[in-house]
């Protein structure tokens, strides 16, 4: 079963997550920054997420400089932004099996949290 959580070493807020995942050493840990993530890899989550948008951060620093917000992008400029722009994907993405956990509200930490420690 896949087992991996895609974050930022740098990110506070994916480190305290982190911190409140159960069982974390059953986990594959991904820093994307020093590892950035595949084009096979984002295919698989899009799979699981249902599109690119899902796991497309607007928050990125680099979002509104590049003039993205006055953009109406496509899945294909999602994609090709996430795969360029580590920044861009919205984190902390965590994968247990065929389930998929994206960003940091507080309901998705807690589905986390609750699946992970299901884990044996």
């Amino acid at each position: 079963m896949t087992r991996v959580i895609y974050h930022l070493a740098t990110c506070s807020t994916c480190q305290r997550i982190l911190q409140q995942v159960p069982n974390l050493r059953k986990f594959t840990l991904r820093e994307i920054k020093t590892e950035p993530i595949t084009a096979q890899e984002l295919d698989a989550m899009k799979q699981l997420a249902g599109s690119y948008e899902a796991l497309f951060s607007r928050r990125s620093m680099k979002y509104r400089p590049m003039g993205l917000h006055e953009r109406t992008l496509s899945e294909k400029d999602y994609r090709k932004f996430i795969l360029q722009e580590y920044s861009f994907l919205k984190r902390p993405v965590a994968i247990i099996g065929d389930r998929i956990f994206i960003g940091n509200t507080k309901a998705v930490v807690e589905e986390l949290v609750k699946a992970a420690k299901a884990l044996k």
